[in-house]
């Protein structure tokens, strides 16, 4: 846009709302999320789950390359529904948080601390383009122990014990709250994140077709880090063999 007065030019972006005090270009980026693949997680008593679908369009299309659960860092990770070039995007920014973080403070941030400067991020973005999806990020910090957010378009976020985004959402979020509780073991809860995006699932549930990560609660021994090493990861996603075996069961 020319600069008044004509004297050069310089661009900005506005957030735009409609006459109903809506912001259109979130409604268009949660309408991504919602028509994406379904992801949900789940806070256990001794560690958080991640689970995805890979939705297979092609039985000539090679899944093993398709990453939808990835770690951020030893101790966080991140699933998402909605656009997958914007989920890249900004698993390289977190990344770089959280890299940052590490070598001002010389540990990973809390999730808490990443979950706002990603959420930051993407609601910077809603003053040009927001991005396409939402994300539900998994960790473990002493602060506030194993933690379970969701961060929507908007750059709003909330803790969960239980969450689920994209296509079946809906059906997934009532499906949680009949089979969660408070009690529930990591084990148990990965039984249950099967059988909730089980529910919803087009077609046959294999290793090629779900993704799975995990929070572990580290052991004592695991805490204490010797000078200049860092702690052992507490976020990590399961083998197709793993999952293979989850799905037997």
């Amino acid at each position: 846009m020319a600069a008044p007065g004509g004297g050069g030019a310089y661009s900005f972006s506005l957030t735009t709302f409609s006459p109903s005090g809506k912001l259109v270009q979130i409604e268009h980026a949660l309408a991504a999320v919602a028509g994406g693949t379904t992801s949900l997680g789940i806070k256990a008593t001794n560690g958080v789950v991640l689970a995805t679908e890979k939705k297979q369009t092609s039985a000539l299309l090679d899944t093993s390359v398709i990453e939808k659960v990835a770690t951020i860092c030893p101790n966080i990770g991140i699933v998402y529904s909605g656009m997958g070039p914007d989920f890249r995007v900004l698993v390289a920014k977190a990344r770089k948080i959280a890299q940052a973080y590490w070598k001002v403070y010389g540990e990973y941030p809390p999730t808490k601390v990443l979950v706002q400067e990603v959420a930051a991020v993407m609601q910077k973005a809603t003053q040009s383009g927001p991005y396409g999806i939402s994300l539900l990020i998994a960790g473990w910090d002493d602060h506030r122990n194993q933690s379970l957010y969701q961060v929507d378009p908007s750059g709003s976020y909330w803790a969960w014990k239980a969450s689920a985004i994209g296509k079946n959402m809906v059906n997934a979020k009532t499906f949680l709250e009949k089979r969660y509780n408070d009690d529930l073991s990591l084990e148990d809860a990965i039984h249950t994140a099967l059988l909730t995006l089980k529910e919803g699932f087009e077609g046959q549930m294999t290793p090629d077709t779900i993704e799975i990560g995990i929070v572990t609660v580290p052991t004592p021994e695991q805490l204490v880090v010797p000078d200049g090493e860092r702690m052992k990861p507490t976020f990590r996603k399961l083998s197709e063999e793993e999952v293979k075996d989850y799905l037997s069961l």
